[in-house]
């Protein structure tokens, strides 16, 4: 007997690209268990199954950074905060932090496929009574318009979120004086296309102008990370979706002029709305 979940919840991180460098992503989990029913007619409890799910997707690498540790553009050592990740593709960028901000995956590059399969693995592991096979699909979310990637950490955040290097996929809308704009939202998506958002007030000194450096102090750790300043965007807030959504709004009115109302997204089927006037 087969059993399917589809979108039973949702895995936000950040990852490591050659080619883009760091990315946010946000994915649905689809989960389909194979095994034998009980005397009760079920294989497993629909209300057992994502509790138990979630809470070993997110132990596992929820809001993480995915790093392809045998590529040879990483290197990953030991430091004073737990771990350093080095990235010299497609730029040099450092990221300091306690070994549970990431997952390290023995691959030279990371793909949906490989994600699927050593998740699949992972719950297999401690399987329910009666399952004989777990298979995870990650889908990401059909955005008919504007979208970007962001990476980002919340420093007064008490959860995951603390880690700095985490991210998602999100839509953003844009309206202006009370029609959607959507050349105006995909202007600002592209402009804002895997970028790191940083609070200003974690801004630390770097030896070049063309380097930006962020760290603070959170319950899990102590956390640092330097990358190129062209890859940053600097909030004057913090950047919970609230914030972020607000200072979109602001500058967008600032820039663009109007009435403007942004609603922004963090990952799937979550957000803020804010307006501005210009």
């Amino acid at each position: 007997m087969t059993l399917f979940v589809n979108d039973l919840t949702n895995l936000d991180v950040s990852l490591l690209c050659p080619q883009r460098g760091m990315m946010g992503a946000s994915w649905q989990v689809n989960l389909t268990l194979d095994g034998e029913l009980g005397d009760d007619g079920m294989l497993f409890d629909f209300g057992e199954v994502k509790p138990w799910v979630k809470s070993r997707i997110d132990s596992e690498s929820d809001h993480t950074l995915l790093v392809p540790s045998r590529a040879d553009w990483v290197s990953v050592t030991e430091c004073a905060e737990g771990l350093c990740v080095r990235t010299s593709k497609p730029w040099g960028m450092e990221i300091r932090a306690p070994r549970q901000a990431f997952t390290l995956l023995p691959w030279d590059t990371i793909t949906l496929e490989r994600l699927n399969e050593r998740l699949s693995l992972e719950l297999m592991k401690r399987p329910p009574a009666r399952v004989s096979d777990i298979r995870v699909e990650l889908d990401e979310e059909w955005i008919d318009g504007a979208a970007f990637t962001y990476s980002h950490g919340l420093r007064r955040h008490a959860g995951n979120c603390q880690r700095i290097a985490h991210g998602h996929r999100s839509r953003l809308l844009v309206w202006r004086n009370g029609q959607l704009d959507e050349p105006l939202a995909e202007a600002w998506a592209n402009r804002l296309q895997h970028i790191y958002l940083a609070d200003r007030n974690d801004r630390m000194s770097t030896a070049s102008a063309d380097e930006c450096a962020f760290g603070y102090e959170a319950p899990q750790g102590r956390f640092r990370i330097q990358l190129p300043a062209e890859r940053v965007m600097t909030l004057p807030t913090t950047t919970t979706v609230e914030l972020i959504a607000r200072w979109l709004a602001e500058t967008i009115a600032r820039e663009a002029g109007g009435h403007i109302r942004v609603q922004a997204f963090e990952g799937i089927g979550k957000g803020a709305v804010a307006e501005a006037h210009g």
